[in-house]
């Protein structure tokens, strides 16, 4: 939440810009998209609980699921190459990706030919979420969904990479 802390005296007023107090967290996101041309969501109003997940079902270049996840006022996103693991022990590449707006988790449609991420998004699972760990390493979750329920565990795999997640279902 935006909060004024002090005026600024270094700098006359011309020179301060909304980009200085603009969320930096969508930044990638915008840069890789053309919103003239692409039909997704840019991400201007959408507010969120802070709960919600949604699975996305991609069919760009390779079919793979997209893992979104609500926190810190956007999507945290993974992509899923061969889809989420269902029963518990089955484990899964994540690789992490750009935050997404808000209101991608209602975004299906498709992305044009020539855009990143070509090709076309539908809602595989959505719902709310709760976590009990969340930290640079490890996030563990229960999703609520119509298709996803139990305890889902992400785990950076330091060995492959900053990105490289396993995504698996633990037991309850």
């Amino acid at each position: 939440m935006p909060r004024f802390s002090r005026l600024r005296t270094d700098k006359p007023t011309n020179e301060c810009t909304i980009d200085q107090v603009k969320s930096t967290h969508l930044q990638e996101y915008e840069s890789k998209r053309d919103f003239k041309v692409s039909p997704e969501p840019k991400g201007d109003d959408a507010k969120g609980d802070g709960r919600i997940f949604v699975v996305q079902e991609h069919h760009a270049r390779r079919l793979h699921y997209d893992l979104r996840l609500e926190k810190d006022g956007v999507l945290k996103s993974w992509a899923v190459p061969k889809g989420l693991p269902m029963n518990p022990g089955e484990k899964r590449l994540a690789i992490e990706v750009e935050d997404h707006p808000l209101d991608y988790g209602n975004f299906e449609g498709t992305i044009p030919s020539g855009q990143y991420g070509a090709g076309t998004v539908k809602i595989w699972d959505r719902g709310t979420y709760e976590f009990k760990v969340w930290n640079d390493d490890m996030i563990e979750f229960m999703p609520k969904g119509e298709t996803l329920e139990g305890r889902y565990i992400l785990a950076r795999f330091k060995k492959a990479g900053k990105k490289q997640w396993l995504l698996f279902k633990a037991k309850s």
